[in-house]
């Protein structure tokens, strides 16, 4: 309860909590209003996914040397503010006649513009605000906040869908962005305006981050395996919700319900994150949750109505589980080994790499969804999931139980 008691995590957890809730219904809104409103195609429903994270490919470099340079608190609220008025458009348009698929892709890219600047933000201001003896307990404390809303959130947002139509809920979650604003407004922590250095150079401080990133084994594996999982993850999920929806035939609700059993195990791996990567050591806490989910991940293509449909639920929540505690220990490890006025660009540059690859794969999963089939894409992805545990098991994470920090690194470690 340490960190509870503190009044700027406080606020941040409820900034968190607030809008998590609502971007569970954006996750389960912004497809359905184009397969199930617009009438979207395979490939459109690709291509739509593909916007939402096609930013972290475009500006995530960038960024974080941007970040470096602000006061993270700041950008935070400005990005909230953002995205709730982008996500306030939608239900404007539909209710006007006007929405179309266009607006809803450049919808999803601003948002997802405002998305890198806030993780970014987000993840670089942790530390200053809890200090590197709380990373693990603050992130697990956040991430269990992320797991609650995903198991509340989609079963939520599928019956508000079914009661007010997916492009009104989208309000909803416009309204959870301005709170969030609110609540990040209220910590009274401020941080000191970044020193401005006179050679300082966008393009230097850029390949700053990528050097420490990938002249780092264990980052550089990382990147590797979490790249790699994003890109056959985010090119099965628009074909997930088109099997659900359209092959299927299922409603919003029952959709909602499957995504909240699954985000059972990311609640649960937040829980747990901590005394795993006691029991087995940080490094074995990365790579062995990936292994547990390659097998899992070859259930999901054979949802059906009836019980294998909730069967591949199950293993959707084992598989979150293992996604929680991996991200729970890489991104505490991450944090505690960078020096303060990098933080940002590491991020950045992390982003950049584990998300810059999610709109290809949701290009691919479009593409491939056209031509052979939403269940045949799923199964396709599902094969190659073991491909993101190569990278980790060929790297010292394999046997490593205490992983550095700053402090050790520069001791020698």
């Amino acid at each position: 309860m340490s960190l509870l008691r503190d009044h700027g995590f406080r606020n941040l957890l409820l900034a968190d909590a607030v809008s998590q809730l609502g971007t569970q219904f954006s996750v389960l809104a912004l497809p359905l209003v184009a397969v199930l409103v617009l009438r979207a195609t395979n490939f459109e429903a690709g291509l739509l996914t593909a916007c939402e994270t096609v930013a972290f490919l475009l500006i995530g470099l960038p960024a974080g040397a941007w970040v470096d340079r602000m006061r993270r608190r700041r950008v935070l609220i400005v990005s909230d503010i953002a995205r709730a008025c982008l996500l306030a458009s939608v239900p404007a348009a539909w209710a006007l006649g006007v929405l179309t698929l266009a607006q809803l892709c450049l919808v999803a890219v601003a948002t997802g513009v405002c998305t890198v600047f806030f993780d970014v933000a987000y993840q670089s201001y942790l530390p200053h605000l809890v200090g590197p003896g709380h990373l693990v307990e603050g992130n697990a404390k956040l991430e269990g906040v992320r797991a609650t809303s995903q198991i509340v959130g989609p079963t939520l947002a599928g019956f508000v869908i079914q009661l007010i139509t997916a492009p009104y809920a989208l309000l909803l979650d416009a309204l959870s962005f301005a709170g969030s604003a609110l609540f990040v407004s209220r910590i009274a922590a401020r941080e000191q305006r970044p020193e401005r250095r006179p050679d300082r150079h966008l393009g230097r401080e850029i390949l700053e981050g990528l050097r420490f990133v990938f002249g780092n084994p264990l980052l550089r594996a990382i990147a590797l395996c979490i790249s790699t999982f994003n890109l056959l993850s985010a090119a099965g999920t628009p074909m997930l919700v088109v099997l659900l929806a359209r092959d299927l035939g299922l409603s919003p609700g029952t959709i909602g319900v499957f995504y909240s059993i699954a985000s059972v195990g990311a609640l649960a791996g937040a829980l747990i994150a901590r005394r795993v990567a006691t029991r087995i050591g940080q490094g074995p806490a990365i790579w062995v949750p990936i292994a547990i989910c390659a097998p899992l991940q070859l259930v999901i293509p054979t949802a059906q109505r009836g019980w294998l449909l909730w069967a591949a639920a199950a293993a959707y929540l084992v598989i979150w589980a293992c996604v929680s505690v991996n991200n729970i220990t890489q991104v505490s490890f991450r944090q505690g080994l960078t020096p303060p006025p990098l933080l940002g660009r590491m991020n950045a540059t992390m982003r950049f790499l584990v998300w810059g690859t999610m709109p290809i794969g949701a290009l691919l999963g479009g593409v491939l969804g056209q031509a052979i089939g939403a269940r045949n894409t799923l199964w396709i992805a599902a094969a190659a999931g073991v491909i993101p545990l190569i990278p980790l098991l060929a790297s010292p994470l394999r046997n490593t139980r205490d992983l550095p920090t700053a402090a050790s690194s520069a001791a020698g470690w």
